[in-house]
């Protein structure tokens, strides 16, 4: 369901224009999603913050801070008060936890099916995340799965949660 106005347990998909945003179209599109137009992701929380995953580490900080760019917001359709502030209790203690662009590569080895050892759980692994997983994470973690097809924990994009809770329902001109 695509969101107006944003809310907490809300998921803020945005384009990234800079040279590590065609980094992560070349990762997304490695991993079968396409060269999809969002290539970042983070979760609304109360009070004018939001959490992502970034280069420096998982850091909350003002949503004001997406004021001048186009922010897709999605979530799923029905979510109770309860499930929106379990998952943003969830997000808190991933605060700080280091990002990882590697998992672009462990995510696309799975979708190639290369025999790499130990891969299932370095992406399932909380020691590192990109912000599409830190999303996926904190809704799993609060009991509220995003993905029932029998994906690995961490197996998702940006792109995979937008064409889980957007594509076709896009307003016209994003």
């Amino acid at each position: 369901m695509i969101q107006e106005i944003p809310t907490p347990g809300d998921i803020g998909l945005v384009r990234v224009t800079s040279p590590t945003g065609a980094l992560i179209r070349v990762g997304q599109w490695l991993n079968g999603d396409g060269f999809g137009d969002y290539q970042h992701a983070f979760l609304v929380l109360p009070e004018g913050q939001l959490i992502e995953a970034a280069p420096q580490g998982t850091r909350v900080r003002p949503s004001s801070g997406y004021d001048d760019t186009h922010v897709l917001y999605v979530c799923p359709p029905d979510l109770t008060p309860g499930q929106r502030q379990a998952i943003c209790v969830a997000a808190l203690p991933y605060i700080g936890v280091p990002y990882s662009f590697l998992d672009y590569g462990a995510i696309a080895a799975h979708r190639f099916h290369l025999p790499v050892p130990g891969l299932r759980r370095y992406i399932a692994s909380t020691r590192h995340q990109i912000c599409s997983q830190l999303v996926d994470q904190c809704y799993e973690d609060a009991g509220v799965p995003l993905f029932t097809d029998g994906r690995w924990p961490g197996y998702v994009t940006p792109m995979a949660l937008y064409d889980l809770l957007a594509k076709g329902r896009e307003p016209a001109g994003h």
